[in-house]
Order: C-alpha cells, then sequence, then structure tokens
C-alpha cells in the first residue's frame, strides 16, 4: 500500500507540475495544446484559393478581366468571384502585421473550427478591392493566438493583406475596446477599411478590440497585369 500511495502521490505532483507548466506558457505565450491542435489541422488547410496558378481562371473569366477598364475594375470583378466560390475553412490570402510579427495564412469564416485553423474573415463582409470593409477575427491566447499582441498597434502602424489578385496595404488609424455585440464595428463607411477584431482582455471573452486601419495602397497581382495587356 505504502508503494501504491507513492505512486499516485508522484503522478498528482507530475500532473499538477504540467498543469501549472500549461498555465504558465499561457500567461507568457500561448495555451500550448491547443497550439499543437493548430499546427496539426494548418497542415491540411485548403489553400488552393490562395494563387491562380493552383486555382486557374476559367476561360469566361480571362475574357471577362479583358473587357475591363482597369486594374481597379479588374480587381473588383475578381474579388467578387473569389468571395462567391471560396467555401468557409479554406485560406483566401496571407496577413501580415511586422509590428507585432504577424504572417498569418486567413481563412473564410468566423466559426469556432475556422478560428481554429487561424485569423478568420468575417463572411458578412467584403472581400478586399470592394471599396468596403473587410473584417478579420482571431484568437489572442488559443489555437497559436495569431492576434495576441493587437492591442499594441498604434496610428501609422501597416498591415498588409495577399490575396491572389492583389497585396493590400492598410494604415492603422486606430483602436478601440467594444462590447462583444458590437457589429457595428464592420458597418461600410464609404471606404475601404480593415477591421482586426480580437477577445479582450487576454484571457476573458468579456469585451472585443477592434483595430481599424484605411487602405492606403494597391498592388494588382500578375493575373490583374497580365490581363491589362490585352486589348479588349
Amino acid at each position: 500500500m505504502s508503494r501504491g500511495r507513492r505512486l499516485i502521490s508522484a503522478t498528482l505532483m507530475l500532473a499538477g507540475a504540467l498543469l501549472l507548466a500549461d498555465v504558465l506558457v499561457t500567461l507568457v505565450w500561448q495555451e500550448p495544446v491547443t497550439g499543437l491542435i493548430a499546427i496539426v489541422k494548418r497542415h491540411d488547410l485548403n489553400r488552393r484559393y490562395l494563387s491562380y496558378s493552383s486555382m486557374p481562371l476559367t476561360n469566361g473569366e480571362q475574357v471577362s478581366l479583358q473587357r475591363l477598364a482597369n486594374a481597379e475594375e479588374r480587381i473588383a470583378f475578381l474579388a467578387r468571384q473569389d468571395a462567391q466560390r471560396v467555401p468557409n475553412g479554406a485560406a483566401i490570402g496571407r496577413l501580415t502585421i511586422p509590428g507585432i510579427g504577424v504572417a498569418y495564412e486567413i481563412v473564410q469564416g468566423t466559426s469556432t473550427g475556422d478560428l481554429e485553423l487561424g485569423p478568420g474573415h468575417y463572411s458578412s463582409t467584403a472581400f478586399p478591392g470592394l471599396g468596403e470593409t473587410v473584417a478579420i477575427a482571431g484568437h489572442r491566447t488559443t489555437y497559436l493566438a495569431p492576434f495576441r499582441n493587437i492591442n499594441e498597434l498604434h496610428r501609422g502602424d501597416r498591415i498588409e493583406l495577399q490575396m491572389p489578385y492583389g497585396t493590400f496595404h492598410y494604415v492603422v488609424e486606430s483602436q478601440r475596446v467594444v462590447t462583444p455585440n458590437a457589429w457595428w464595428i464592420t458597418r461600410n463607411l464609404g471606404y475601404e477599411r480593415l477591421v482586426l477584431s480580437a477577445c479582450n482582455p487576454l484571457y476573458s471573452a468579456s469585451q472585443r478590440i477592434a483595430v481599424f486601419a484605411r487602405l492606403a495602397y494597391v498592388q494588382p497581382s500578375a493575373a490583374v497585369l497580365a490581363s491589362s495587356s490585352v486589348p479588349a
């Protein structure tokens, strides 16, 4: 019985040490268990919509592009096409925020399963290139915690969103803490902007922190530039 008690005691001590380690890692970095789950899930992430090489334009799309007058119109056309065909959970672009070391593929959708793969695009908002609000949500402590430090973004910081049809460069204008049901942050304001949102404060879902950034300029993709060289 003494040996059994020692075994149980050692097991409980080990479990306690592991639990304490999990708490400490979560406090200083992110929750490690869900982080590992996210790494496994992201390995199988559907990335074919990230490039027109892996998801080629149809003949009809190419003809439509050739008939459009300028790069802005062609970008908007491709943005609408992609928004219609990309399923939830598939990667649609890549988000880069140099100021806080963020570089993640974003997925379509913001369900629990979608956000386990990475930052998720609110399907109720526009794709970049349509002159409207583009909203993206992400975790701060779990599933690789992509938005853990978005509270550190300040006015003037740069955010880059690379889509198959162009790379969009945004400049942070402000941030605000709001209630979880403050859907007004995603409304359209007559110009293109990016809204990043996450739970706030850390380890709590009682609030949301939102970062607002305005589009500065766009670099059209090769597909857009190539179509501009073909006469209508």
